[in-house]
């Protein structure tokens, strides 16, 4: 509400937020006017918004405006069609709410809807106005709303801390995240005060305290600023979606980002404050801190500097990030332009100069390769040498020359073939000095194919003074003694320096579609994991923790209060609590969003630059997978309402049957008890009272059915198994039929002589099961005897109950709650409560029995009553089932 006073407020269930985009063509459009307070124009701008809808042939409505006597809102209403409202009347006070009815009844194009983070009326259809633009947006109209930022439940504290003011009214972020269109309505403090003081906001008695209150200028600024961050988020947020659905690499400058590089050095601590402040003076843009390791992922710096660094970041409000790669330059900026960044902040080498002239440095080669990304260099004083430490001191690309299996294989080749070639000339002195050069050569290409370039320019020189010693005269001397020989080394050594480089060329474009493939391979497998399971989540979850050598991968969910939960993770590596899921998702050694508040986090290992990319393409399947979960779970959540609101319906239809012919049975004999008017003779009384009697017998069983129906769908029994023998089941539950009358119809067979009836099974279960089982046959099996026979078979005592009645379909739904014989449905209309046979069968499988139907030769039903023997049973343990006893 535009009013910043207090108001009561009642919990509701939030309603799941709607992707931005939709995916439903047949849900209408929200459309959203954002404002940073009350008075800034929203309901004004919306009331434009629908004229000019209705100026171009619109179907529009007003379905609920608050002008707050502003003259010139109301003036917009003029000439557009307004719903009456719904009045409710609370504590003596009527109250005029949204008519959720009217407008589905009405069904206009488009309604605008005011105050979207309004409680409604207790009584009302919906606790919260936007539960009911909800329902209005799944009936396909569009609705344009308002709400003020003060009101988005993220900011609610923020808002409090900068206004003193407590709003009791908040939207979740993700209902106005989820509108289709945010349009931020905005003017400046001082136009907004002018506009409260001439008395365009509130009523002349108001203005005074809210301009020396809540419209104080500093209050406004900051909540202009909050508005302007949060919608400027949900743009980026957009944005970030975009570029990767359409796969877009290259540098957007739409926000400033910047990313600054930390090498755990003593100038990190320098370059990284310096970074901060060109962050600040970018305009409060994002400050990204990155470590690049080497490729074997293990960090030489001393750790209590990382700390320092990590300690700084945060300070600073800077991520922290780490990436693996054996050229520091492609890392870095293969990792900024994952992140959309703008700008590189680097310091300046500490390398000597004469490393400088082999090597140009990281910092010229990030300025060579940055493309749209500005670098800067940052100096510091620990550029002097006397700083400088081992890691320092080393040249960087002369180590990546000199390792790997490439270079481990070249270097025996770089000695070997000029040797072979050697032996090969004193073998067939006859060939010649060009044979031999020819030898030379051959030995060199084939160490740049076999090692690189480091090691075919060894065999080079190395070829050339075997050459120059064994076969150019003079012999046996280094001399060189003609031009053409000193020609043939040099050119050794420039077809090795090209061989190298362009064999180095086609083993990285190898390397690259060889690795392309297998990333493509692995998204192919991770999207085969979605779409083959119900519940792909926990799957793909082990799935990327084989891939990438996690310890552990989950998956983390913004709580209410900005706390982390751990929602799915794979069973295997650290317990929860070695999960981030208490802290930031920034903890831990990967981390990709999946969605807005949603997070894939990997613990256990350090990625590269290339493996945090396909990690990043990994949200994908994930966003689907927990896509799907959610959609499984509200389908549960969704059946699980659906019945249990069948069976209340089923209950409260039914019970008018059950509990109304007894209940009138009892009020009619009752009431001619007490005539005084009415003479009664002995017997007629006895009769009346035989009534009473029978139909309170009537409500007792059928509470008792109703509450063990109840306590079976709760899951709460512990049947007390004991050795029992069936005829003593049976005469108790034939006890306590109601009537002589009814007792003489049932007539008890018992087991054959000799035939052990022991059971294990608990008495008062039993006999509940029993008596039940012949009340229905009494009760349904028509006028003729209900007979009862005991039979062993192996391990199990079988008990059936026969009628010689009409019989029952076999398709009959005689075991389901609330259902009657002859019953359409299982609402209960036709008959009453229909317990009986279903708390029967729920006991008998509480106690390892069953309970089927059979029909009886010659017509009828018969109810076999199947339960374990005792002498087969070795072990009588308590069996915890559906009810409590």
């Amino acid at each position: 509400m535009d009013d910043v006073e207090d108001t009561a407020q009642r919990d509701d269930p939030r309603p799941a937020g709607r992707e931005s985009v939709r995916s439903d063509p047949t849900r209408g459009e929200l459309r959203i006017h954002l404002g940073a307070a009350p008075g800034v124009g929203k309901t004004y701008a919306a009331l434009c918004e629908a004229r000019r809808r209705l100026d171009r042939g619109t179907d529009v409505v007003v379905g609920l405006v608050e002008t707050h006597g502003r003259a010139r809102t109301a003036d917009l209403l003029e000439g557009l069609e307004v719903l009456p409202r719904r009045t409710v009347t609370h504590r003596g006070t009527t109250l005029a709410e949204l008519d959720v009815e009217a407008v589905l009844a009405r069904a206009p194009e488009v309604v605008v809807v005011d105050e979207l983070a309004h409680t409604n009326a207790p009584g009302s259809r919906h606790a919260r106005r936007y539960s009911d633009v909800e329902e209005i947006l799944a009936a396909g109209i569009d609705v344009i709303s308002t709400v003020n930022v003060q009101h988005l439940e993220s900011l609610h504290d923020v808002v409090e801390r900068i206004t003193g003011t407590r709003q009791q009214e908040t939207v979740p972020d993700e209902v106005v995240r989820a509108a289709e269109q945010v349009e931020l309505v905005d003017i400046t403090p001082e136009a907004l005060r002018r506009r409260l003081a001439h008395g365009n906001v509130y009523p002349a008695e108001r203005i005074d305290a809210s301009l020396a209150h809540y419209f104080r200028t500093g209050n406004l600024i900051a909540l202009r600023e909050l508005a302007l961050l949060w919608v400027a988020d949900q743009v980026d947020v957009a944005l970030r979606r975009y570029r990767a659905d359409e796969q877009i690499d290259e540098v957007w400058e739409a926000r400033e980002r910047v990313v600054v590089a930390v090498t755990g050095g003593p100038e990190s601590l320098t370059v990284l404050r310096r970074a901060a402040r060109i962050a600040r003076r970018a305009g409060a843009a994002d400050l990204l801190c990155v470590q690049v390791l080497r490729g074997d992922g293990v960090a030489t710096r001393d750790t209590g500097r990382w700390r320092d660094l990590r300690r700084l970041a945060k300070e600073v409000g800077a991520s922290f990030h780490t990436v693996v790669g054996d050229d520091v330059a492609t890392a870095l900026l293969d990792f900024a332009r994952g992140a959309n960044a703008t700008q590189l902040v680097l310091g300046t080498s500490r390398r000597s100069r004469l490393a400088r002239l082999v090597d140009p440095g990281i910092g010229a080669r990030a300025v060579a390769a940055s493309g749209p990304i500005d670098v800067h260099l940052v100096s510091h004083v620990e550029t002097r040498d006397d700083g400088q430490d081992d890691d320092a001191r080393r040249w960087p690309r002369l180590g990546q020359l000199v390792r790997g299996r490439r270079a481990a294989r070249g270097w025996p080749a770089a000695i070997v073939l000029p040797i072979l070639a050697t032996c090969f000339g004193w073998l067939f002195p006859a060939v010649g000095l060009s044979t031999d050069t020819v030898a030379f050569f051959l030995a060199t290409v084939l160490t740049a194919i076999i090692g690189g370039l480091v090691p075919a320019v060894v065999a080079a020189l190395f070829g050339g003074a075997l050459l120059n010693f064994f076969f150019t005269p003079p012999l046996y001397t280094f001399t060189v003694g003609r031009f053409e020989d000193l020609v043939a080394v040099t050119m050794m050594l420039l077809i090795a320096v090209l061989v190298a480089a362009v064999v180095d060329r086609a083993d990285r474009r190898a390397a690259q579609a060889a690795q392309a493939r297998a990333e493509a391979t692995l998204l192919a497998s991770f999207a085969r994991v979605v779409i083959s399971r119900s519940d792909p989540l926990p799957r793909l979850l082990e799935r990327v923790r084989e891939a990438f050598g996690f310890t552990s991968v989950a998956v983390l969910e913004r709580g209410p209060k900005s706390s982390w939960a751990v929602i799915a993770r794979t069973p295997e590596g650290p317990p929860d609590d070695a999960v981030p899921g208490g802290g930031d998702p920034a903890e831990a050694d990967a981390d990709v969003e999946i969605d807005e508040g949603s997070h894939l986090v990997g613990c256990g290992r350090t990625l590269t630059a290339a493996e945090n990319r396909l990690f990043a393409a990994v949200a994908g399947p994930a966003l689907l997978a927990l896509r799907n979960r959610r959609i499984s779970a509200e389908a549960v959540d969704a059946a699980r309402r659906a019945e249990a609101s069948g069976l209340r319906t089923a209950l409260l239809s039914a019970v008018g049957h059950d509990l109304r012919t007894p209940l009138s049975a009892i009020k009619a004999a009752v009431s001619s008890l007490r005539d005084p008017e009415l003479a009664l003779d002995p017997g007629d009384r006895e009769e009346l009272l035989a009534t009473v009697e029978e139909s309170g017998d009537r409500l007792v069983a059928l509470v008792d059915n109703l509450l063990d129906s109840s306590r079976l769908a709760t899951g709460a029994v512990t049947p007390h198994r004991t050795t029992v023998g069936v005829a003593e089941i049976v005469d108790a539950a034939v006890a306590a039929l109601p009537t002589a009358e009814v007792r003489d119809r049932v007539e008890i067979r018992p087991s054959p002589p000799g035939e052990s009836d022991e059971v294990v099974a608990d008495p008062g279960l039993a006999e509940r099961i029993v008596a039940n089982l012949v009340d229905n046959a009494v009760r349904h099996g028509g006028d003729g005897p209900v007979s009862l026979r005991t039979s062993a078979h192996a391990d199990r005592v079988e008990l059936r109950v026969v009628d010689r009645g009409p019989g029952v379909a076999r398709d009959a739904e005689m075991f389901t709650a609330f259902q009657h014989l002859g019953d359409h449905d299982s609402s209960g209309t036709a008959g009453g409560l229909g317990l009986g046979l279903h708390v029967a069968r729920g006991f008998a499988k509480a106690m390892g029995g069953t309970l089927e139907p059979e029909e009886t030769p010659g017509g009828g039903l018969t109810m076999v009553l199947s339960l374990p023997r005792a002498q087969a049973s070795r072990t009588v343990r308590p069996v915890v089932a559906g009810a409590a006893s």
